[in-house]
């Protein structure tokens, strides 16, 4: 019963029932819990592994101080599973470890964010010494989310050097396996356009974000609904590089390709700065924007742009 529970939750979350999903996790989570007082040989595992996808759904629908609770009981079980059988539960501390950074840094707390995902870097490095077809993606993984921790602490040259491992191993993991791990890359090349960006380096930064919308753009092509969202982001980042070096009339064309999207797919997070990007651009070079608009969308530019 109690398996069925877990997987359950599994299906649920797969459909978007996020509450059933919940409710299916935490009573999994309940089970192993109490199997575990008694078989704690047996049950810990089960018993983190819940906590950890409890963390998860709690994290989706915005409850992150039970979400960070969650998963630092899931860290603290493998932690000590490991000091027994490292090999065993070395890669599942690891994820966890992860986990716990991510929900650290919603709640702000951005030093520990980073020394989490600082050991989670360590312990993956290490993992991947012996077994790179199996660790080089999560390394990866860790590395993207550690530049991230470095970048929010003002930390921009350990940032960059960050991504650019993790742009290199998925660069080298793409040669055999593209479709799996494509689109990891333009993630990475996102990130590493934006540190890039931070540092004053331009023209390197342009560099990653076209290639990042160069995926992107393929990957919309036979997959719109997975990969158009990631896109308007990517493009949102591109035009405000562009921004940055003068150019307001592609910077205009690559907002408003992120605008229309961001408008039809819903996404209400991207539209904000995306508008305000374009307002900056209007400012640079109002008669250019105009035109650009004009050309995409056979309509002038609305006033919320133009009056400034």
């Amino acid at each position: 019963m109690h398996v069925l529970c877990g997987s359950g939750s599994n299906c649920l979350s797969s459909l978007g029932q996020r509450e059933k999903a919940l409710a299916a996790i935490d009573e999994a989570t309940d089970l192993y819990r109490t199997l575990a007082e008694t078989r704690p040989d047996a049950f810990l595992p089960d018993l983190a592994m819940s906590l950890s996808n409890q963390s998860a759904y709690l994290s989706s629908l915005g409850q992150r101080e039970k979400a960070l609770a969650a998963i630092d009981e899931a860290v603290q079980i493998r932690r000590t599973l490991t000091e027994t059988h490292p090999d065993a539960f070395l890669p599942d501390l690891a994820s966890s470890l992860n986990n716990q950074s991510n929900c650290l840094s919603d709640l702000g707390q951005r030093e520990e964010a980073l020394a989490a995902i600082d050991e989670a870097v360590q312990i993956r490095r290490t993992l991947t010494e012996t077994r790179p077809d199996a660790f080089l993606p999560n390394l990866a993984s860790s590395l993207n989310n550690q530049s991230n921790c470095l970048s929010k602490l003002g930390q921009r040259e350990k940032a960059l050097a960050a991504i650019d491992e993790a742009v290199q191993i998925r660069r080298t993991l793409t040669e055999t396996r593209p479709d799996a791990f494509l689109p990891n890359l333009a993630s990475s090349l996102n990130n590493q356009s934006n540190c890039l960006s931070s540092l004053g380096q331009r023209e390197e930064a342009l560099a990653a974000i076209d290639e990042a919308v160069q995926i992107r753009r393929t990957l919309a092509e036979t997959h719109p609904d997975t990969f158009l969202p990631n896109l308007a982001r990517t493009r949102a980042v591109r035009g405000m590089i562009l921004l940055q070096t003068g150019n307001a009339v592609e910077a205009a064309f690559s907002l408003l390709e992120s605008l229309k999207v961001a408008v039809e797919a819903e996404l209400e997070e991207l539209i904000p700065p995306v508008a305000g990007l374009l307002r900056e651009a209007y400012q640079h070079n109002p008669e250019s924007v105009a035109r650009v608009r004009l050309e995409i969308t056979e309509h002038d530019l609305p006033g919320w742009v133009t009056d400034i």
